[in-house]
């Protein structure tokens, strides 16, 4: 029997391929799992509901096995919109053996407004290799031949630490808007599991094995509050709304216990390209919270706290010859 049309899932110890071969198109699917720190975003923005959260497994308050995905190939449609959303560029999507995103191409979803610029001549030399050493996913590197730092941005988690490290000579553009509230009061004893998941140093341990929080960093990927053993409780409603003459009602979750959570994650708007999806509507509707707060941090203001510095790998040294 043929398999031509049939998706099929191939799974390692380290990736989850999808592959649908049609006649005249071959879609890949592939999630890196050494990557995938199980954030929320992916089973939220994913319109078939083919994505699912994998529990990790805790141990004494520390992770033993981070939390994953898990896909559903009989429900996933190759719509590229789950690898614009990964925060982690954990996923991606070829056709025909090239990249192309069907979400993007046709006006589904929007490309994300985000960046990362160097400025060479604002840039103190000195803290070259702080900057480089400082960057959780080692996409910063030297070009000697033109005197400068660059970014591979299509890697880029737009965390904000060389922002910091570079003491602005980077300046990045992160695509959410949002905060995060760490409560460390609430937290179970001797758990430190968010910080073991985080991506950035948003959430560290200290000198002292103590919690702390450098919100500066943080890129609202939400994986510390699925990772927390302090669950969440929510209630739904209904939200319509209407795109292209199109009204359409669809659930909406809102947490009702966040006062009682040790870490709370708010996505509030995001950065993005113009578009009139109902899709996007949509999803945006799952992924972001309802009401919008202050206008968050700007990196002048960054710049000058001394707890994000000393929150970066040698930064109390930074500080000592200050």
């Amino acid at each position: 029997m043929s398999k031509r049309g049939l998706t099929q899932k191939h799974v390692t110890e380290n990736q989850i391929v999808l592959e649908r071969a049609m006649v005249t198109r071959h879609y890949t699917m592939s999630w890196d799992l050494d990557k995938c720190i199980g954030c929320q975003l992916g089973p939220l923005c994913c319109p078939k509901d083919a994505l699912q959260h994998v529990e990790g497994k805790l141990e004494s308050g520390r992770i033993t096995q981070k939390p994953s995905v898990d896909i559903n190939a009989d429900k996933c449609v190759f719509c590229g919109i789950c690898e614009v959303m990964c925060p982690k560029h954990a996923i991606s999507i070829e056709i025909n053996g090239e990249w192309e995103n069907p979400a993007l191409k046709n006006g589904a979803w929007p490309a994300l407004r985000e960046s990362n610029l160097f400025n060479k001549d604002a840039f103190n030399w000195d803290r070259k290799e702080f900057v480089i050493n400082n960057c959780p996913t080692n996409v910063i590197s030297e070009d000697a031949g033109n005197h400068t730092l660059v970014v591979d941005d299509a890697n880029c988690i737009r965390c904000r630490q060389c922002e910091i490290a570079s003491d602005g000579a980077f300046q990045v553009t992160q695509p959410w808007q949002g905060s995060v509230t760490l409560q460390r009061e609430k937290c179970l004893p001797g758990c430190l599991a968010c910080a073991d998941i985080c991506p950035t140093r948003a959430l560290s341990i200290d000198e002292k094995g103590q919690l702390v929080l450098a919100d500066y960093y943080c890129i609202k990927c939400g994986a510390c509050m699925q990772v927390c053993p302090v669950k969440t409780t929510v209630e739904e409603y209904d939200v319509s709304f209407t795109s292209q003459g199109v009204t359409k009602s669809v659930k909406h979750q809102k947490i009702t216990n966040s006062k009682e959570l040790p870490i709370y994650v708010e996505r509030w708007r995001i950065r993005h390209e113009p578009v009139q999806s109902g899709a996007w509507v949509e999803g945006l509707l799952k992924m972001a919270d309802e009401r919008a707060e202050m206008i968050e941090m700007d990196s002048k203001r960054a710049l000058k706290r001394r707890d994000l510095l000393t929150a970066l790998l040698g930064g109390r040294e930074i500080l000592e010859k200050e």
